[in-house]
């Protein structure tokens, strides 16, 4: 198979590998190359061509879009193979000093993506005119993720940092401070973010010393990178899935993907 620039290399696809291959047990051999079925995905996830329009030097869509949905089944839990996969190559960078298995220092934002006509689930979020899904991130200094979570458009910033935060505790015990843009001022909020992460835990808000002036906000900015480097995947453009964890499934597959090729 000739190599596409969506691929990752097989020395790279090795630190993912057992996780991946944890899915099956107790059954036949298995006759496709786990690799070639990775690549599909990232091709999937990188162009945001449909699933029927994969090129044949692929494995069958359809024994792709299979592993794609085993990978995404969530456990008791709640994490996916995917999301384990993220975890450990997070895990492996900071062994490697390039960024903190567990950080003290979290800035939360979210964004507001319009749906297609085969998404199942949607909201309308009235501030931003969109009628879809929202992503929200926790990332740490360098702008790697921490936290992920979906949800439909019509959840308010705020409430989505409530969920985000409610389903990462483990992953967040650390956390001495978060910061966040306006939309999440008042002292509720602040007391939300103490329940769930702690009382020691922060809650400092990023304003601008001006209105309707463009203005970089320090370390804010960070985040909003965050949002640019899953931009680079044309399947996230749009929300084209009709699962909102589907949707979540290729935003971990989209940091999966820039960590990889960092190794």
């Amino acid at each position: 198979r000739k190599a596409y620039p969506s691929d990752i290399s097989r020395k790279q696809f090795e630190h993912i590998l057992p996780i991946l291959e944890s899915a099956r047990k107790k059954t036949k051999p298995r006759t496709v190359d786990l690799y070639d079925v990775f690549c599909g995905l990232l091709y999937v996830l990188r162009t945001g061509c449909q699933w029927r329009q994969l090129p044949h030097d692929f494995p069958k869509w359809r024994t792709v879009h299979s592993y794609f949905q085993k990978w995404s089944e969530l456990d008791e839990e709640g994490n996916s193979l995917l999301h384990q996969a993220l975890k450990k190559i997070s895990q492996k960078s900071a062994k490697e000093g390039q960024t903190q298995g567990k950080t003290s220092f979290i800035i939360i934002d979210a964004q507001s993506v319009k749906n297609t006509d085969t998404a199942k689930h949607k909201g309308y979020d009235a501030g931003k005119k969109v009628s879809g899904i929202k992503r929200h991130i926790a990332v740490d200094s360098q702008g790697l993720p921490h936290a992920i979570c979906i949800t439909t458009a019509n959840i308010t910033d705020r409430d989505g940092a409530k969920i985000l935060l409610s389903h990462n505790t483990k992953r967040l015990s650390r956390v001495k401070n978060v910061m966040v843009d306006g939309g999440y001022r008042g002292e509720p909020f602040a007391n939300s973010v103490k329940s769930i992460l702690g009382e020691t835990v922060t809650t400092e808000v990023a304003k601008r010393d001006e209105l309707h002036t463009f203005k970089v906000i320090p370390k804010r900015w960070v985040v909003e990178r965050s949002f640019a480097w899953l931009e680079k995947n044309r399947r996230l453009w749009k929300n084209c899935e009709r699962l909102l964890n589907s949707s979540l499934q290729f935003t971990n597959l989209a940091f999966i993907a820039l960590l990889l090729k960092r190794l």
